[in-house]
Formats: C-alpha cells, sequence, structure tokens
C-alpha cells in the first residue's frame, strides 16, 4: 500500500507541474507565440506581395518593350512596302520606255535597210537603247538586292539572345 500512496503522490506533483505549465501558457505563452506565428505569417505574405509587385512591373516592361519593337517593325514594314512599291512603278516605267525605244529602233533600223534613215542615227539610236537596257538591268539588280536585304533577317541564325525569346 506505500507504493499506491507514494505513486499517487507522485502523480499529483506531475499533474501540479503540468497545470502550472498550462496557467503559465495561458497567461502570455500562447498569446504570445500565436503572435509570434501571425508576425512571421505577414512576413512572408510581405514578400510575397513584394516578389508579386516585382513580377508584375517586370511583365509591364516586357510588354512595353514588344509594343515599342511591334511598332518599330511596323513602321520599318510600311516604309519598305513603300519603298518597294515606288521601285515598281518605277521599274514599269523604264520596261514601258525602253519597249517604246525599241519599237522606234525596230522602226529606224528598217528604214535604214530600205535606205532612207542616216547609219550614224541608226548606230546613235541603238546605243540608246542599249543604255536603256543596262538601265532596266541595274534597276532590277537593285530591286532584287532590296528583296534580299528584307528577307535576310528572316533567314539568319538565331542569336543567343533571340533564342532565348523564341
Amino acid at each position: 500500500m506505500s507504493d499506491m500512496t507514494d505513486y499517487e503522490r507522485r502523480i499529483s506533483a506531475a499533474l501540479a507541474r503540468i497545470g502550472a505549465g498550462l496557467e503559465r501558457l495561458g497567461q502570455g505563452g500562447v498569446a504570445a507565440t500565436a503572435s509570434e506565428g501571425d508576425a512571421a505569417l505577414r512576413e512572408a505574405l510581405e514578400a510575397e506581395r513584394l516578389a508579386n509587385a516585382q513580377l508584375s512591373e517586370r511583365v509591364r516592361a516586357i510588354r512595353e518593350k514588344q509594343e515599342t519593337t511591334l511598332g518599330t517593325l511596323e513602321r520599318k514594314l510600311a516604309a519598305a512596302k513603300a519603298e518597294i512599291e515606288q521601285h515598281l512603278r518605277e521599274l514599269v516605267r523604264i520596261r514601258r520606255a525602253n519597249a517604246d525605244l525599241v519599237a522606234s529602233n525596230r522602226a529606224l533600223a528598217d528604214a535604214a535597210e530600205a535606205g532612207l534613215a542616216n547609219p550614224e542615227m541608226v548606230n546613235r539610236a541603238l546605243q540608246a537603247e542599249l543604255t536603256a537596257l543596262r538601265a532596266e538591268r541595274a534597276a532590277e539588280v537593285a530591286e532584287l538586292d532590296d528583296i534580299i536585304a528584307g528577307l535576310a533577317p528572316l533567314v539568319a541564325p538565331e542569336t543567343g539572345e533571340e533564342a532565348e525569346h523564341a
């Protein structure tokens, strides 16, 4: 029986210590622990808000850059189209003039064969035709150079920066 009394006394002492610990936690320990947890959550929330704001700013900056780049490319494309149209109009004009020159030179050559034209005049007309044909060829070469220059960026190998954005 003395063992039972001893156990009882030990259990009572343990319960008293547990009760005292609970009272201390109830008075300030729980509140301190709860406010520490709240503060940690608030800090984590604030850190996430800051990260979100930074990401939003980066997205906005990227959008602005894309819009600026797109606007620049659209303006360049419009200018290139206008330039190509101008080249095409000039090429058509040169071709018409050359066709008229060829026809008049044929008529002059026919007249020379019939003995109605001066051979020196025929020679000058043929020289003018040759010059006109050379000018037409130069205009065609310039047109092809413009086309190649426009296509070059599209077929060029990607640089490191372009590959990252692709």
